[in-house]
């Protein structure tokens, strides 16, 4: 089972990871992570591949072990992450750990966070794969965008592409920020989602940073349309950002234009050059050779260096504008490149494993094998359990629709409809088929709807 949270970052990876894994005859289902743990108990005893290992699954694990399911896991947010004590009190449980029996990590950087963590499981291991993502930046899967990356250049031409994470203080509902906006100025602010597992003086820190390079943001999109008139510039906000701010710049300009489409890969692989500040998508573009920029003109390395560091030191940095409008017009002429360079060299390679040699996908598979085996040859729980896993799904399902639909539910219908709009077999099937044509394998791979949004893929 492999759920799938935010579609535009995570479902062409996960295509690519089912699609390896029905060649070598392992069936999966796959689509929105809560209708996955919705319909947990409809599944044969399955191994269950979790992209978290937060406190929120305390409760979820529990039941999928009740039914028979094994866990594995990886941490999608692991790779770019916050000091390691914050990162343990907001992304790690202890609760939920000791249910899994396989963690994956993106890299040897990722494994040492983990190591340190006191309450990690001593006698589960981690495995140093990579992840699915890092297999769409190899230049053999480039092709998979190809009409993608056509489609881009023909609508957008010579254009800039802007990546903004600032989902702290701009959350699709403002529950989701640090912080709860609307207290008067002599009361203390309430903390919101984001700032959970954070000490208050670091969250209000962070927050005040952030907010800082909000706006510097703000004021960089038009100044940028000013400064290069034969350039568009596309604004691409992070998944879970409100994106009414960024429209209504557009509305007062020719040439920006706002978008969340599809996977983040061919965006970076049309545009001329990335701007970024901490952003993930820094850490891609180094890897395909794009030429991306961190623009700092609000520095703060408390937080720079504590959380960003990895993204900001492998792209070149401007800590002003008129540094930015320089490097770009560089890049423009052909003048410059991508960053490069030894050091930056190392730290990418001490951070994401499979660059070269077998997909990231394959070593999770050959994992996935060995445990799925093992699953084979264990008894089936008793009818009891499976009955008392059943009635506890429901009524997490039903109780969690019902809070859905509930005022100031920070899981509305529409957040998830935004996170992960339709997506129907036919499209899947396509994908699946550029995967299989790239992996030269002319196996059919069968979609087969099973339940709303959900899919079984096998050959």
């Amino acid at each position: 089972m492999v759920p799938v949270e935010n579609q535009v970052r995570e479902l062409d990876a996960k295509l690519l990871l089912v699609c390896i894994a029905a060649r070598r005859g392992i069936p999966s289902i796959i689509g929105p992570k809560r209708e996955v743990e919705f319909r947990i108990a409809s599944f044969p005893k399955s191994i269950f591949l979790s992209k978290s290992l937060r406190i929120g699954n305390r409760k979820f694990f529990p039941i999928s072990r009740q039914l028979g399911h094994e866990i594995v896991a990886w941490d999608e947010e692991a790779l770019v992450h916050l000091p390691a004590e914050i990162y343990f009190s907001r992304r790690l449980s202890p609760a939920g750990m000791n249910y899994v029996s396989h963690f994956f990590a993106w890299g040897e950087d990722n494994a040492q966070l983990w190591r340190q963590y006191p309450n990690f499981p001593a006698d589960k291991p981690i495995h140093v794969t990579g992840n699915p993502r890092n297999d769409l930046l190899r230049p053999e899967m480039y092709s998979f965008y190809e009409n993608a990356v056509n489609n881009i250049r023909d609508t957008y031409g010579e254009f800039f592409l802007i990546n903004t994470n600032f989902n702290h203080v701009n959350a699709f509902y403002p529950g989701q920020n640090l912080f709860v906006p609307g207290k008067p100025a002599d009361e203390i602010a309430e903390f919101g989602q984001a700032a959970r597992g954070m000490p208050r003086s670091y969250a209000e820190g962070f927050r005040d940073h952030k907010q800082a390079v909000f706006k510097d943001f703000q004021q960089l999109i038009p100044a940028l349309e000013k400064s290069f008139s034969d350039h568009t510039i596309v604004v691409r906000p992070h998944p879970t950002e409100n994106q009414a701010i960024y429209r209504e710049i557009a509305e007062r300009c020719r040439r920006v234009n706002v978008t969340n489409e599809g996977n983040v890969v061919p965006w970076l692989m049309a545009a001329k050059a990335l701007i970024h500040n901490g952003c993930t998508t820094g850490v891609e573009a180094y890897v395909m050779h794009i030429p991306a920029i961190s623009y700092r003109a609000t520095v703060n390395d408390f937080y720079d260096d504590g959380f960003y560091r990895l993204p900001n030191r492998l792209s070149h940095q401007c800590f002003n504008y008129e540094e930015l409008e320089g490097t770009l017009r560089m890049i423009v002429a052909g003048e410059l490149g991508a960053a490069k360079g030894d050091e930056r060299k190392a730290l990418v390679n001490q951070h994401l494993a499979a660059l070269d040699g077998p997909l990231a996908c394959e070593r999770i598979v050959d994992v996935l094998e060995k445990a799925l085996s093992k699953l084979k040859m264990s008894p089936s729980p008793p009818i009891r359990n499976r009955f008392n896993g059943w009635f506890k799904t429901t009524k997490r399902r039903i109780r969690q629709r019902y809070k859905s639909y509930q005022p100031g539910s920070l899981k509305t219908p529409e957040f998830e409809r935004h996170r992960y709009p339709p997506v129907d077999a036919n499209e899947i099937s396509a994908r699946l088929a550029r995967f299989q044509q790239l992996l030269g394998d002319g196996a059919d791979v069968k979609v087969e709807p099973i339940f709303d949004k959900l899919f079984r893929i096998s050959c």
